[in-house]
């Protein structure tokens, strides 16, 4: 028994029972009368429901209007492998890989000439490039996730023939990109530290060259304060910070530290101060490429030793002294005479 039946039962056995009721005052039933009143209607009500449900025995949905049934919606698929989408870097594009899912936006049309497929293919496609045109290739796999959801849904394409999404969504870079990707990523690290590393070089520098050496006065306070208090320590090293404040200004020792730093104003060396004239001229020629013994070098230290005699006759003989030439040994006849010397083998002569 449907509901509708069920309440027209209830409705009707409502109504039985006050017109009994009524019928039973206005007569004026004895009291012995109304019990059989109310097992005559209980048996009545009984019967007209046991003959409804066995009437409608056996259905279902029984006096209701049948819904004619729904079409089956028809469901394809395709598989797409390794197709590039541009990124936000140049070069450097995502491969994506998906079961693509499409339907006809209108079911069991037949459309001549419509690729069905290939407009699911373009409709996915489109949607991807959409999010991965400016997406990171660094990140690749959290770009996977976000396209996932991006085409988890059907819709329609541009010319809404069909409606399409993507499953099983893989999203990665060529094994090349990703190895050039991952040495980008290292130099660029590498940078980092290395810029972080300069600029702290550079502040200790100007810190200790523009603060700490800025002169000995500021040495020996930052010394101090470095050897915790320790007065006499610091005053040994004060011709340590003087020497070490006039190599930061590239200046000499300032005055009231000299005499605590005397190496650093040598006296000159003997050797130095007996260098003369002569020694001087020396080091010239050998400068230009004239070796003592030369013929050229002799010429040319007589006439300098000519041009300064009257300047520094002194000078001028030592400089002709140091370059005169070598004495030439006299040569020897066969016997072993001198040939400059007179003969003294020389036949008397005779008488006629």
């Amino acid at each position: 028994m449907s509901s509708g039946q069920k309440t027209v039962s209830v409705f009707l056995m409502l109504i039985s029972s006050i017109l009994v009721l009524i019928l039973g005052l206005y007569v004026v039933w004895p009291p012995w009368a109304w019990p059989i009143a109310v097992v005559l209607l209980g048996a009545s009500w009984a019967g007209a429901t046991f003959s409804a449900a066995r009437a409608n025995r056996g259905k279902l949905f029984p006096d209701t209007v049948t819904a004619p049934p729904v079409p089956e919606v028809e469901r394809r698929e395709l598989l797409i492998k390794s197709v590039a989408l541009p990124s936000s870097m140049d070069d450097y594009d995502f491969l994506l890989s998906a079961t693509i899912r499409w339907c006809p936006e209108k079911p069991y049309a037949q459309e001549s000439g419509t690729h069905h497929g290939g407009l699911a293919v373009e409709a996915i496609l489109a949607r991807a490039r959409e999010v991965t045109v400016s997406r990171d290739p660094f990140r690749s796999s959290l770009v996977q996730h976000e396209l996932s959801g991006a085409l988890a849904e059907m819709h329609p394409d541009r010319t809404e023939h069909v409606r399409a999404m993507a499953l099983d969504v893989v999203l990665a870079l060529s094994e090349e990109d990703q190895r050039r990707l991952d040495r980008l990523a290292a130099i660029r690290k590498d940078e980092e530290v290395w810029r972080h590393e300069r600029k702290y070089e550079k502040d200790r520098r100007a810190y200790l060259g523009g603060d700490v050496l800025l002169d000995t006065g500021s040495a020996v306070v930052w010394w101090l304060t470095k050897n915790d208090d320790q007065v006499e320590k610091t005053v040994k090293d004060i011709g340590l910070l003087a020497r070490l404040t006039s190599a930061a200004n590239n200046e000499q020792v300032a005055e009231p530290f000299r005499h605590l730093v005397p190496e650093a104003f040598p006296k000159e060396s003997a050797t130095e101060t007996e260098r003369g004239p002569a020694d001087l001229f020396t080091d010239f020629l050998r400068q230009v490429g004239f070796s003592p013994g030369d013929d050229e070098c002799v010429m040319i230290a007589d006439q300098v030793a000519m041009a300064i005699k009257d300047k520094d006759s002194d000078a001028a003989e030592e400089i002709r002294t140091l370059f005169a030439p070598p004495p030439v040994p006299l040569a020897e006849n066969e016997n072993g005479d001198d040939p400059d010397s007179p003969s003294t083998d020389i036949e008397p002569v005779t008488e006629a």
